[in-house]
């Protein structure tokens, strides 16, 4: 189990986040897959870690990795 993210009803609408912030696993997730690289968003989240970065990358592969995955069709 991962201790640098978790879920709370009371922030962030009980999106997974990084434990002590209001920056959700989805936010790293967007920001790497738009190009930002981990240094980049390290210098505009000042409260978050390398570790917490890559904790919430691991988290995204594990949520993935429960998940049923459909072929998408080519139209």
């Amino acid at each position: 189990m991962n201790t640098l993210i978790e879920s709370n009803s009371a922030v962030m609408m009980g999106k997974p986040v990084v434990k002590g912030t209001r920056i959700t696993v989805e936010q790293i997730l967007e920001k790497l897959a738009a190009g930002e690289t981990i240094e980049q968003i390290l210098e505009s989240h000042p409260r978050l870690t390398r570790p917490a970065i890559l904790a919430a990358i691991d988290f995204g592969a594990q949520a993935l990795r429960a998940d049923v995955i459909y072929p998408l069709s080519a139209a």
